[in-house]
């Protein structure tokens, strides 16, 4: 069983481009069904953080191929991020 506190340690990569995409910083859960429904990557900080962030990228549970000790690999569309 994978804590919660663990997945936000690891970073993400879509094995479809290599790209890195960052961190876990949010997951979406189903409580009714107790389970993640998907994972969320914070967008980078633009400036500083002054001027915003980037887009938010959301990967669906069914999206994640492998939960490593160092790395969670993703296979995703290369349009992934939020509107």
């Amino acid at each position: 069983m994978v804590k919660t506190s663990e997945l936000r340690m690891k970073d993400v990569v879509n094995v479809t481009d290599g790209r890195r995409l960052g961190f876990v910083g949010d997951l979406e859960l189903d409580l009714e069904a107790g389970r993640i429904k998907a994972v969320v990557i914070l967008g980078a900080g633009r400036l500083l953080g002054l001027l915003g962030r980037e887009r938010d990228t959301v990967i669906q549970w069914n999206e994640i191929r492998k939960i490593g000790h160092d790395v969670i690999l993703v296979e995703v569309a290369t349009d992934y991020s939020l509107g």
